[in-house]
């Protein structure tokens, strides 16, 4: 069970990596409105540049939280706990400006493996 807590902490960290760091400025077919951008998907949930970046750099501090913890435990639960949060809240954007429940459905599944990583 716990090379299956370590696999999920990496896929989500690396999942985190992919979305803020190499994907930032590119289309996909996740993005809030039909975003072509990570700028843009903010504007369209009504948040501004300063929470975009706020939000990007707690989810990248987050997820280097999961891949430290293997070497300092005691930061897993804050780490998972935060990315979940922070699921919920891209939800609850999706949510709010009405996109089709596909496009909620990566920060549903980084919800549930976050919600797992605790549980485990």
């Amino acid at each position: 069970m716990e090379y299956f807590k370590i696999l999920l902490q990496v896929l989500v960290a690396s999942t985190i990596f992919n979305v803020w760091l190499l994907r930032f400025g590119k289309s996909t077919e996740y993005r809030g409105a039909n975003a072509n951008n990570m700028k843009k998907e903010f504007e369209a949930y009504g948040l501004n540049e300063t929470i975009m970046f706020l939000v990007g750099g707690l989810k990248v501090l987050f997820a280097v939280g999961l891949i430290i913890s293997y070497w300092i435990p005691e930061i897993l639960n804050i780490s998972a706990a935060g990315i979940a949060f922070l699921m919920l809240g891209a939800i609850g954007m999706h949510i709010k400006i009405k996109d089709e429940p596909k496009k909620s459905m990566p920060a549903f599944i980084m919800l549930i493996m976050s919600l797992t990583i605790l549980v485990l």
